[in-house]
C-alpha cells in the first residue's frame, strides 16, 4: 500500500448537507477500492480560480490522506470525475 495526496476543488455553492454528503462520497470512493482514509479536511473555503472551472470562478479546497494499492487510483480517479460537484481533481503519491 502506498501513501497518496487528494486535492479536490469542489463547487462553492454548495449547502452544508450537501458537502457533508460530498465529503463522505469522496472517502466512499477510496474504501471500495480498498483504501484506508488517514485524514480529509477543507483546505481552503472559496478562493478564486485562476480561470473559470465549468463556469465558477472560486471553488473549496479539500485535502484527502489515503493510503491504497496503485492500481487502484484510476478506479478512484475515475469516480471522482463522474461526481457533478467535484470542479478538478489532482492525485499525487507521498514518499
Amino acid at each position: 500500500m502506498k501513501k497518496y495526496e487528494a486535492m479536490l476543488i469542489i463547487k462553492p455553492d454548495l449547502s452544508e448537507d450537501e458537502k457533508k454528503t460530498l465529503f463522505e462520497q469522496i472517502s466512499d470512493a477510496v474504501a471500495k477500492n480498498n483504501g484506508n482514509v488517514s485524514a480529509g479536511s477543507v483546505w481552503s473555503e472559496k478562493r478564486k480560480l485562476y480561470f473559470p472551472l465549468k463556469r465558477y470562478r472560486e471553488g473549496i479546497y479539500y485535502l484527502l490522506n489515503f493510503t491504497t494499492e496503485p492500481k487502484s487510483i484510476t478506479d478512484i480517479n475515475h469516480a471522482y470525475k463522474l461526481n457533478e460537484n467535484i470542479l478538478r481533481v489532482l492525485i499525487t503519491k507521498i514518499e
